[in-house]
């Protein structure tokens, strides 16, 4: 295939630039590239391929949409190990713009793009606007202000976001938008939709880690956190929207 060939097919079908960097998607992988969505929620088992996804995703956007991408997660450390993922992918392809500059967070092209990872705080990205897509790893564990603070990065671009994680209990926004949001494109894939991962090995992990953490791991279910006192389905059960409160 010519260079403009490729170059045309991979801006035209975004699971190719997985293809390009050596990496045959799972058709779920394919289906998430390839999603002109907006707004997406991946509600995905460990080990189950979403980081990569969202580092191929980062990729296209930074290829073909020349701008600011972000990845963000509770730690710099998470981030930082997104942001790996997004340069292997990136310098696996062939024929792309040179890198201009690059430290260990953050790296600009030749086209204008700069995929840049930060700590999940929100005095951190608040310094940051016009984003083109923002990518959240280990949503379910990043705050309410975080979130708030996030949505006005995109307000004049119209751009991407991303959310990834796995279950983190029956709180926060992400739970929230998964279970109540509108406008949303859901993914859902639990350990057993991965081919890479071995049902055996599934079974030693449900016996060693216990089967509320396995359920949450890799099952991808909203389970309480293992330090509530009242389970959430009774919380929801005693609250009634009919009484009046005591105080306006």
């Amino acid at each position: 295939m010519s260079i403009l060939a490729r170059d045309f097919t991979r801006m035209l079908e975004p699971a190719s630039v997985m293809r390009d960097a050596g990496m045959q998607p799972d058709a779920w992988q394919e289906a998430v590239l390839n999603s002109d969505s907006r707004r997406m929620l991946l509600l995905c088992s460990r080990q189950s391929g979403k980081s990569t996804t969202c580092a191929s995703l980062a990729v296209h956007q930074a290829l073909y949409d020349p701008g600011l991408v972000l990845l963000i997660a509770p730690a710099q450390r998470q981030s930082s190990e997104l942001f790996r993922k997004v340069r292997e992918v990136y310098t696996a392809l062939p024929d792309v713009p040179r890198i201009v500059q690059e430290s260990a967070l953050r790296m600009e092209l030749a086209n204008g793009s700069r995929i840049i990872a930060l700590p999940g705080t929100e005095g951190t990205i608040r310094g940051y606007s016009g984003a083109r897509t923002v990518i959240i790893d280990e949503a379910s564990r990043v705050d309410d202000a975080l979130f708030a603070a996030v949505r006005p990065m995109l307000a004049t671009t119209q751009g991407r976001f991303v959310a990834l994680t796995t279950p983190y209990g029956k709180r926060g926004w992400f739970y929230e938008s998964w279970e109540h949001g509108e406008g949303w494109r859901r993914t859902k894939i639990t350990a057993h939709d991965c081919p890479r991962i071995d049902p055996e090995w599934l079974a030693e992990e449900r016996r060693l880690i216990g089967d509320w953490q396995y359920r949450q791991e890799y099952m991808c279910e909203f389970v309480d956190t293992d330090e509530q006192f009242f389970a959430s389905d009774l919380i929801e059960a005693a609250l009634c929207h009919e009484v009046a409160p005591l105080w306006s």
